[in-house]
């Protein structure tokens, strides 16, 4: 009874395959042949619409995006066998294929299948039924195997966005138990692409505290792997001893090297805080200033950007930004989609004098307060929040 069922709810469900109207290419050089073709599939439900045409190459030229099913015959004047096949699955790799044969080819219909066809048909056996249900599961197993082929690529897309956000992403090394340390990293609406936010935190033997936050134009994975690609030169660099303009110059040669156009330029923003925790040097690289609160006072970052983002000039200088932080203060770094932002009714930018005021208004720093104020973000998003613990 179960296996009656069974059959009953899979014959309806194929069943509506035909009862749309199909475009149906018929690649059958046998003129009485294809007249059997058309005339059973006239007895369908809703018949399909036919192009029939008598040779490899006539059909070729109709494969496009409208065809959704093909019937190839495999005895044609300028193919024959599998390679007849072949050329059909790779003009028109969206369609269902049924290929046909005669009594004594039977064997090579089982070979077609196994070649990427959905069903094979003997021409002596065909009648109205047979060939619309063979149709009807030729449609709805090359809709399995598409699904299964997108299902597979956004699997290697989801391995490689892990990978690449492995990159972008690091662990901070850092040892003091005198700063907390916090970050954020979220994709905006455009559909969670990977875009080249990157960020990175390393403590160097003398007990500075080196931080970087970056954004590479643009979206996708060219752009984040010169995320990854420009984080890794940069802590390895600063492993290295290297900092300051140095670092900068080699950032920029980096970049060069590895950007897929000449149009893709970073900006980014690096602060080394002092061993004793109270001041830091910047270097704000045609990046949003960051908001600093020191002793209850939120501000930003006077003087940024003190120069123009990598990429760009050849000769570019950047000056240096020396900032006092004293002895309990609080540092965010961030890359602009937090301020791209639209807030409020009239979904405005929020801005940076925006978010100065909604620090001001919590009289505090806090990455996840921030984020749920300005809710759907129009771009990505990383952010760093450094603060010392008062004594």
């Amino acid at each position: 009874m179960n296996q009656n069922r069974s059959n009953i709810y899979e014959e309806a469900r194929v069943t509506a395959t035909l009862n749309e109207t199909l475009t149906l290419l018929l690649i059958e050089d046998d003129d009485g042949d294809a007249f059997l073709v058309e005339e059973l599939l006239k007895q369908a439900e809703a018949p399909p619409r036919i192009t029939w045409v008598r040779s490899l190459e006539e059909g070729k030229a109709k494969l496009d995006s409208r065809i959704q099913c093909v019937l190839v015959d495999l005895s044609l004047p300028d193919a024959t066998g599998l390679e007849a096949l072949e050329q059909v699955l790779a003009a028109a790799p969206h369609a269902a294929v049924l290929v046909l044969t005669g009594l004594r080819d039977a064997h090579v219909g089982v070979a077609a299948v196994k070649a990427g066809a959905q069903d094979y048909l003997v021409k002596q056996d065909v009648d109205a039924r047979l060939l619309a249900r063979a149709i009807r599961y030729a449609m709805e197993r090359k809709r399995a195997d598409l699904a299964q082929l997108r299902l597979v690529a956004a699997e290697l897309t989801a391995k490689e966005n892990s990978r690449l956000e492995s990159g972008l992403l690091p662990v901070a090394l850092l040892h003091t138990d005198a700063l907390d340390h916090t970050t954020r990293y979220l994709p905006g609406s455009q559909g969670a692409l990977l875009a080249g936010d990157f960020l990175d935190t390393v403590q160097t033997p003398d007990g500075s505290v080196h931080i970087v936050i970056g954004d590479v134009c643009g979206h996708g994975p060219d752009e984040a792997a010169l995320g990854v690609a420009l984080r890794i030169a940069w802590r390895t660099l600063v492993l290295a001893g290297q900092t300051g303009e140095r670092l900068l110059r080699t950032l920029d040669a980096v970049l060069r090297a590895e950007r897929q156009a000449p149009e893709i330029f970073t900006t980014l923003c690096m602060a080394t805080i002092t061993p004793d925790l109270r001041n830091a040097r910047m270097r704000v690289v045609g990046h949003p200033p960051p908001v600093l609160v020191r002793d209850g006072v939120v501000s930003v970052v006077d003087g940024a950007p003190s120069g123009p983002p990598l990429g760009i000039f050849s000769d570019a200088e950047w000056t240096v930004l020396d900032v006092p932080l004293g002895d309990e203060w609080s540092m965010m770094l961030y890359t602009d989609g937090l301020i791209e932002a639209a807030v409020g009714e009239q979904k405005e930018l929020l801005g940076v004098e925006g978010l100065v005021d909604l620090v001001r208004e919590h009289g505090s720093i806090d990455l996840d307060r921030l984020i749920r104020h300005v809710g759907t973000l129009s771009d990505d998003l990383a952010a760093i929040l450094v603060s010392r613990r008062p004594e």
